[in-house]
């Protein structure tokens, strides 16, 4: 089995790229499984339905999500209708949506769960312990698990990865942006990367326009933060499992920009 997994979609560049070389990932690499991070599809914050509807279309099979997930108030009108939306399963038990989703390939069952760190980002309820609850949940049902860790922290990230090795199929960091040169299969079968990177503007500072950043931290004024114009980027990665253990096998990390072109 063959997961495919997307980084933070960011703004129309990045919903561009998605546009353009998803199907193509798809077409070379034939993932089992495509999971696209969408939390700022949306003008850099939050998502919507139709671009959620969009995503789909392109070619992904789950949605995830992270700190974003309430900035476009559009989400509370379709959340509960979206049956492939995961948001942060540690969010409160009120808040609307999922934290897991089940999802069928050929016969097999395969888990997607959404968490959320908390170093450096709101105190919501703890990452590990929800962790622990699900994991509990899912394996009674399937050996295949995936966990997008939506976090700041790569001291947090790195921690989920070895207190969940062994027990999920893989988990891979979102949320700072950047892609991490870390990727690896922990010894006891776990496919881990501290962060995926984003999908977005090539040219900017973590999707933003560079000029608005730059000028923020030489002055420390507030700003409004637009994305940057110009070429894009995707980040991706690419995590092959066995089925009957559960176990990943590898995981490769991909990314297409001006730099680094498609190879097909």
């Amino acid at each position: 089995m063959r997961f495919l997994f997307v980084g933070d979609v960011y703004g129309k560049t990045g919903r561009q790229m998605i546009q353009t070389y998803l199907p193509r990932l798809k077409s070379k690499y034939r993932p089992s499984l495509t999971i696209v991070n969408g939390e700022n599809a949306a003008g850099g914050r939050g998502i919507t339905e139709e671009i959620y509807k969009f995503l789909m279309t392109q070619g992904a099979d789950v949605i995830t999500m992270g700190n974003h997930t309430w900035d476009n108030k559009a989400i509370f009108e379709f959340i509960e209708d979206a049956k492939r939306m995961v948001r942060p399963a540690n969010f409160p038990e009120e808040t609307p949506g999922n934290g897991i989703v089940y999802v069928n390939f050929n016969g097999q069952e395969v888990a997607v769960i959404n968490l959320q760190g908390r170093v450096f980002l709101p105190a919501i309820d703890c990452p590990f312990k929800k962790a622990d609850a699900l994991i509990e949940e899912a394996r009674k049902r399937t050996p295949i698990l995936f966990v997008d860790f939506h976090a700041e922290a790569t001291s947090e990230k790195l921690a989920m990865g070895w207190y969940l090795d062994g027990r999920v199929s893989a988990v891979v960091g979102t949320h700072t942006h950047v892609p991490t040169a870390d990727e690896r299969v922990l010894p006891d079968g776990t496919a881990y990367v501290t962060d995926v990177g984003m999908t977005g503007p090539y040219n900017g500072i973590i999707g933003v326009n560079r000029d608005t950043i730059i000028n923020r931290f030489i002055t420390a004024m507030p700003t409004r933060f637009e994305s940057e114009a110009g070429p894009g980027q995707l980040a991706a990665v690419i995590i092959d499992v066995n089925p009957e253990t559960g176990k990943a096998t590898k995981i490769q990390r991909k990314l297409i920009n001006d730099d680094h072109p498609f190879d097909e």
